[in-house]
């Protein structure tokens, strides 16, 4: 400071001054805040800032114009000339010049609008919609692609995906990576449609969202071998396996066949198991040939003969069927070619055409020209002649049809099918050697079966009623005869006893044998005769009982010492006998005099046998009660008691010894009854 020029100093100082009074002036005449925050999307003139200034002032852009500029002054106003986007420009820079014309003052403003975004964009996917490819055998986790949306408000966008098919996924819901969640199958699923919806982050209670497509296709791997045709398909975890059940054939021994050997159920070939690649195939025979026998086609498997078979039975061969680009897929099977005599003879159906009715399921088929006959459906083959042409190899079936079924011969329905006639085909069919032979079949499926020439329902009705009604009328008949023989049954006794009398009488003399039951004192109106119903013959009873009955006596003249009939009947004529009914009183022992009499009348010291029989014929005894009194009197008048009839019978003795005579009373009039035999 000392070597400073004391004039320059104080020189210095004043400018210095002075300046810095000028820039003090200056900066007073006008003031705006350097930044300004402006909401995009405005409206023209809309006010962006106020600049302060002091009186005589004005302001201008600063030069050189700027034909592109969005602002205007209005006064000390900044106004927006144009709608302003934040996406285009997030700010804009305005400088602008301060003047006083009083003192020549200016002072440059730079004032930043920064502009303030708003939600006014959706977001956009590059392309609608994707196409991508992935293969069935990629693993689990495998990118398909990235599909992101843009949004020029630069919003956080998440992400959602909607599809009918789980097979694939986001990585996130901000990360648009679609991934494989599952195992793929070409086989099962081929194309795949996936909607992806992005939606942006809500700004000021406004958001946005936008979809698009992918469209996925699934390439076939080649992860399956070849697979013999026919065969059944089965999946094991997630694998798909299709089983061959193998091929028969048959030849005929000692003849080689032409052509192409023929194979059940098919000819031999095989298919790629990727059916989206469809590789070729080559076939070869394993562990050998036949013995010579046959070949196979390597490109199409068909099994040619090359000699004769010379040995009946069966021959076993394994076919080999490979891809030709990758010979690690291969599939093995079995063909069995049977050796047999050759046949003479064809299956042949007993009937051209056979009829049937059929009621419902599980029941067997009527034949409606054989009345309660099932159908049978018989094939002979004569090449079995000597056990009557019954094959046991031929089987049955229905052409076209599963809802029947043929167990031995008889026709089952195993469906419920609409009642209505049905034409069908027999097929016969030899299992041995495959002939066959067919028949018609005219089928009617009904509810009721009426057969040929038989009777209906109706029918059937009125006859079980004709004969319930002839039944009805047996019985009655049998009933009155069942009573008009009970009422005869007495007569009929009577005399199979006569009968019986008599022929013991015949076994010990010459006198004929009689039944003395003496009727006509049943109803004797002679008080004293034994016979009346008058009090008086009450009293001849033993005991004055009503129910005691008649002592029976024999007498002890042996029977062959009586006069024959004829020698009395000679006597007559010289001597006149005494004529006298049985039933008396006087008791009397002469040689030749039969007689009965009452209890009363027998000495009880009598050394006599007597023999009382009660008659248990209830029927006679019923018969005797219904018939009305000799005196004609009627029931209600008559006081006196009626005595029971009672049946006078020999018993079978020894006629030497006496005559045996049998006294009967009713069952009911039996229980005091004593039997006894009198030896006269």
């Amino acid at each position: 400071m000392d070597g400073i020029h004391p004039h320059f100093t104080a020189r210095t100082s004043v400018c210095f001054l002075l300046v810095t009074l000028l820039r003090t002036s200056a900066a007073n005449i006008c003031s705006a805040a350097t930044q300004v925050n402006f909401a995009e999307n405005n409206t023209v003139d809309a006010v962006v800032l106020t600049i302060d200034v002091r009186a005589g002032v004005t302001l201008e852009f600063k030069p050189p114009a700027n034909p592109d500029n969005p602002f205007r002054l209005d006064g000390n106003n900044l106004l927006a000339a144009k709608v302003l986007d934040y996406e285009t420009g997030r700010s804009r820079s305005v400088e602008i010049i301060c003047s006083e014309t009083a003192t020549g003052s200016e002072l440059p403003l730079t004032i930043v609008v920064l502009l303030v975004n708003v939600n006014d964009n959706r977001p956009v996917f590059g392309q609608n919609p994707y196409r991508v490819n992935v293969n069935e055998m990629s693993p689990l986790g495998t990118s398909v692609g990235r599909f992101e949306a843009t949004d020029l408000d630069l919003q956080l966008i998440s992400y959602t995906l909607t599809s009918e098919f789980n097979g694939f996924t986001l990585m996130s819901s901000t990360n648009p990576d679609l991934i494989v969640a599952m195992p793929l199958d070409y086989e099962k699923v081929q194309n795949v449609q996936l909607i992806l919806t992005a939606q942006d982050t809500a700004l000021d209670g406004v958001s946005f969202s936008a979809t698009t497509t992918i469209l996925v296709t699934i390439l076939d791997g080649d992860n399956r071998p070849p697979w013999f045709q026919p065969c059944n398909k089965h999946e094991v975890g997630g694998a798909v396996i299709c089983q061959s059940n193998g091929y028969t054939g048959r030849v005929v021994l000692n003849e080689q066949e032409p052509g192409v050997l023929p194979l059940e159920p098919g000819p031999l070939y095989a298919i790629d198991g990727d059916s989206g690649i469809k590789e070729e195939v080559t076939y070869s025979f394993l562990a050998g040939d036949g013995g010579g026998l046959f070949q196979i086609n390597p490109n199409t498997g068909t099994i040619t003969m090359l000699k004769p078979a010379d040995v009946l039975g069966t021959i076993s061969l394994t076919v080999l069927a490979a891809q030709k680009t990758n010979s690690f897929q291969f599939a093995t099977t079995t063909v069995t070619v049977s050796v047999q005599v050759k046949s003479l003879h064809l299956p042949q159906f007993q009937r051209p055409q056979y009829d049937g009715v059929i009621t419902g399921v599980g029941i067997m088929a009527m034949d409606p020209k054989a009345k309660d006959e099932p159908l049978r459906i018989l094939a002979t083959d004569d090449d079995y002649s000597g056990i009557g042409g019954i094959n046991p190899d031929i089987t049955y079936s229905v052409d076209g049809y599963s809802d029947f079924s043929i167990i031995g011969g008889y026709l089952f329905m195993t469906t419920d099918l609409p009642e209505q006639s049905y034409s069908l085909r027999l097929v016969a069919l030899d299992t041995a050697n495959g002939e066959s032979a067919s028949a018609q079949l005219f089928l009617e499926v009904t509810s009721v079966i009426v057969a040929s020439g038989g009777y209906g329902p109706v029918d059937m009705a009125a006859l079980g009623a004709t004969l319930g009604v002839l039944l009805l009328v047996c019985l009655v008949v049998i009933v009155v005869l069942a009573l008009r023989i009970r009422r005869g049954d007495a007569d009929w006794r009577k005399i199979f006893e006569a009968s019986v009398f008599q022929s013991s009488l015949g076994k010990g003399g010459q006198k004929g044998g009689i039944q003395y039951t003496n009727e006509a004192f049943q109803n004797d109106e002679d008080g004293d005769s034994t016979g009346s119903g008058s009090p008086a013959a009450g009293s001849l009873r033993a005991g004055g009982g009503a129910g005691d009955l008649p002592l029976v006596t024999k007498s002890s003249v042996p029977l062959h010492s009586f006069p024959r009939d004829d020698v009395s009947q000679a006597g007559s004529d010289n001597e006149e006998k005494e004529v006298r009914p049985i039933l008396t009183k006087d008791r009397r022992v002469d040689d030749g005099y039969k007689s009965v009499w009452f209890k009363e009348d027998i000495d009880p010291d009598a050394k006599e046998e007597v023999v009382i029989i009660p008659d248990s014929r209830e029927d006679d005894s019923e018969e005797e009660d219904e018939e009305p009194s000799s005196s004609g009197r009627d029931d209600d008048e008559d006081d006196v008691t009626r005595v029971k009839t009672k049946r006078v019978g020999f018993n079978d003795t020894d006629l030497d010894s006496g005559l045996g005579v049998k006294m009967e009373d009713r069952e009911d009039d039996s229980e005091g009854d004593e039997v006894s035999t009198v030896s006269l």
